[in-house]
């Protein structure tokens, strides 16, 4: 009936982030696609360094998902204007450094990005220690 749990942290771990999400409101949804986001970077920079190629790879990989597929998929391009277009372009450009660091080992493009998000998940963070601009706010990243 129930499967053999070989991770129990591992479950435990998953468990809490699913709760996390399901209980986020969707200013805290985004902070956590940052926080995947650059974790996953940092992941892709410990494997560029001990030069484990396919693992770095998947890692870049999430990065672009997480960037490509939640960031910049929950813009409000209506609702944000000039704003969620500047934020759309600024995310593909910053997939297309992701694309050029996994295919060049270029630990600078890494660092870039990271670099880039850490900026624009600070803002997003100031955002939410003022509830008046966050109701006001329609861009979702």
């Amino acid at each position: 009936m129930f499967g053999v749990m070989s991770n129990p942290a591992a479950a435990y771990r998953k468990a809490g982030v699913e709760t996390e999400v399901v209980t986020a409101n969707p200013h805290q949804l985004v902070l956590m696609l940052f926080d995947g986001a650059l974790s996953v970077i940092a992941a892709a920079s410990l494997h560029m360094e001990a030069k484990r190629i396919q693992l770095k790879g998947e890692c870049i990989g999430k990065a672009i998902d997480i960037i490509d597929g939640g960031l910049k998929a929950c813009l409000d391009y209506k609702a944000g204007g000039e704003l969620a277009e500047k934020l759309g372009a600024l995310y593909e450009y910053m997939c297309n450094r992701l694309l050029y660091a996994n295919l060049h080992n270029d630990q600078s493009a890494l660092d870039e990005v990271s670099a880039l998000l850490r900026e624009i998940k600070s803002a997003w963070e100031e955002i939410a220690d003022d509830p008046a601009v966050l109701s006001r706010n329609k861009v979702a990243s």
